[in-house]
């Protein structure tokens, strides 16, 4: 099977660059599951049922979410009726929507996608590594699910990296997203898992984090803050991980970074180009 998880959409910037290559994407490298990260979608700030609805139907077979899940409003509704959203599953009891969607690739097999948030400088939620574990008991990869997706939404590289080896040998990926800049240590674990700490942000490079750099500048300087982050408007850069699984026991095989765009240096997975 050959995956694609696509990291942070931020504003109108990444919201351009995944609409308008990731149709094309899905048909040069016959892509069976895409998953994007849609936290920032909306402003930098959440995700709108619209823009849930354009990703969609571009190609994406499920979005995930983060800390931002629910600062558009309309949120707290519209993720109930959206089976292919995915927040935090390690939210409070009660909040709305769910942590993991069981999702019908492109190819007919079985998807776990499942979304964590970190603890460490994030808000303090229940523990990730409990709920993976619980999650997981019931979705054995390559017997009762095809391929397992795990999102963890997390600031520090070393809790990230810690939740890649929990789940070593029970996914087939485990990628990092929410600091926005792709890493460069993508590789399969020993248990035969794919890992990549971040897989950087769908938005415009030129920029802190994906927001214009005036006044994260002017904050940093003279602690004082002018006005609200605003998405950098200028060229969208699509950046992310390319997998490729074992279609009997549902581990990796292969596992490619993904930058297209002027922002960054291209990467792109050699082996699936026509």
């Amino acid at each position: 099977m050959r995956i694609l998880f696509l990291g942070d959409v931020v504003g109108r910037a990444g919201r351009e660059c995944v609409l308008a290559r990731l149709p094309g994407l899905i048909r040069e490298w016959k892509l069976d599951l895409v998953v994007v990260n849609g936290e920032n979608a909306a402003g930098g700030f959440g995700l709108t049922e619209a823009i849930y609805d354009e990703l969609m139907a571009a190609g994406a077979d499920a979005v995930t979410l983060g800390n931002h899940a629910f600062d558009q409003r309309e949120a707290l509704v519209f993720i109930e009726r959206a089976p292919n959203l995915v927040r935090p599953m390690n939210f409070p009891k009660g909040t709305p929507g769910r942590g993991a969607a069981l999702v019908e690739a492109k190819n007919g097999a079985r998807v776990l996608v499942m979304n964590v948030m970190g603890r460490i400088f994030m808000d303090p939620l229940d523990d990730p590594f409990a709920a993976l574990d619980d999650a997981l008991e019931g979705a054995v990869l390559g017997e009762m699910v095809d391929a397992v997706v795990v999102d963890v939404h997390a600031e520090t590289t070393s809790e990230k990296q810690a939740i890649g080896y929990h789940c070593d040998g029970r996914a087939s990926l485990v990628v990092g997203t929410h600091t926005h800049v792709p890493t460069a240590d993508h590789r399969i674990l020993a248990g035969g898992t794919a890992y990549m700490t971040d897989a950087g942000m769908c938005g415009c490079y030129d920029s802190v984090i994906g927001m214009d750099k005036e006044e994260p500048l002017r904050r940093f300087t003279r602690k004082i803050g002018a006005g609200r982050f605003q998405p950098a408007e200028g060229p969208g850069t699509l950046s992310g991980v390319a997998v490729e699984t074992c279609d009997r026991t549902g581990l990796a095989q292969k596992v490619m970074p993904v930058r297209l765009g002027s922002g960054l240096d291209e990467a792109r997975p050699l082996c699936w180009e026509q």
